[in-house]
């Protein structure tokens, strides 16, 4: 049911990074649906110093809705905002702060997806342990939007450690390689139902005109800048024909797995690569989907029947639903 309450936008993004500025045009969207349901809200920015969580916390909102992925440009303080709010007794929307911590690191994120059984691609933080022939992708431990990763991120193995030096030296933090999967990319959207995940329609990255020496993937040049061959030749597809039903199937069990393996809440997408053979790979867990009006999350969302502003309204609901954590 629709509230008329004080519901701020929270978000730590900082710079002119496209996916910095990205973050901050979903925060505005995202006030303005407030808004148009009938709710007070505005913007906030988290920084390094936090203060503005406690100073938020003293206007006792109804509800955050919870846009912190980074923190003045760094990704690895992006659980600290959520276990703020959890610390002030407030609700807020998305996954929550211990989902946060363990998912943080994308490599961790993967040691418990093995330890639950689930097909992820094997890892290296030195480029050891893969075969001469294999093909690996360099990607940051922590960074979000991909951040670091480009046409040349996609190695010959014996190649990953000095691109691991060299992708660390460039942008900081800490690299890995990953077994890079040839084949199809699907981005899988889940939101939380009544009684439990609901996955929405799935998509798949059709990557037009890609060259054969250029790696299908979705790098920060296709996400974000505009006007690139990459950015225009990286549309997403939401039909499939009856002979991809099975994998489909796959996906959806995969992505519930994984949401409840990691006790999930809210809003979450899930990435896969697909390799030749037709089995899924599970790739990242992304806690904090874009919510632009022309993304991702809220395009599955449009096929399965919901408006931005109904959107928006759902997320909110789920969060005012919990009960309020003891201070």
């Amino acid at each position: 049911m629709p509230r008329s309450s004080f519901v701020p936008v929270l978000h730590g993004a900082v710079g002119d990074r496209p996916d910095e500025a990205d973050t901050v045009i979903a925060a505005q969207a995202i006030r303005d649906a407030l808004l148009r349901l009938g709710h007070q809200s505005e913007l906030i920015h988290v920084g390094l110093d936090f203060s503005s969580v406690a100073s938020l916390a003293a206007r006792n909102p109804a509800c955050v809705f919870n846009l912190v992925e980074a923190v003045d440009g760094n990704a690895a303080l992006a659980h600290i905002p959520p276990s703020l709010l959890e610390h002030y007794g407030l609700r807020y929307t998305g996954a929550d702060a211990e989902a946060w911590r363990v998912t943080l690191s994308k490599v961790a994120t993967k040691r418990i997806l093995v330890s639950a059984g689930l097909p992820t691609p094997s890892w290296s933080f030195d480029g050891a342990g893969f075969l001469a022939s294999d093909r690996v992708i360099v990607k940051s431990l922590i960074e979000h939007a991909s951040f670091g990763i480009d046409a040349k991120s996609v190695v010959n193995a014996p190649d990953a450690a000095s691109e691991i030096q060299a992708r660390t030296s460039r942008f900081g933090g800490a690299f890995f390689a990953e077994s890079y999967i040839e084949g199809r990319e699907f981005n899988i959207s889940v939101i939380e139902g009544v009684s439990g995940p609901v996955v929405l329609p799935p998509a798949e990255i059709d990557f037009v005109g890609f060259t054969p020496d250029r790696p299908r993937i979705v790098d920060y040049e296709a996400k974000w800048i505009e006007g690139s061959h990459a950015f225009d030749n990286t549309p997403r597809r939401f039909d499939f024909p009856g002979s991809d039903d099975g994998l489909l199937e796959s996906l959806r069990k995969l992505s519930e797995l994984t949401w409840n393996l990691f006790g999930l809440r809210g809003y979450a997408r899930v990435d896969f690569r697909v390799g030749a053979d037709g089995r899924p790979w599970i790739l990242e867990i992304n806690l904090n989907p874009c919510l632009t009006p022309d993304a991702g999350f809220p395009a599955a969302a449009k096929r399965a029947g919901f408006t931005y502003d109904n959107l928006i309204g759902h997320l909110l609901e789920t969060a005012l639903c919990r009960k309020r954590l003891a201070v």
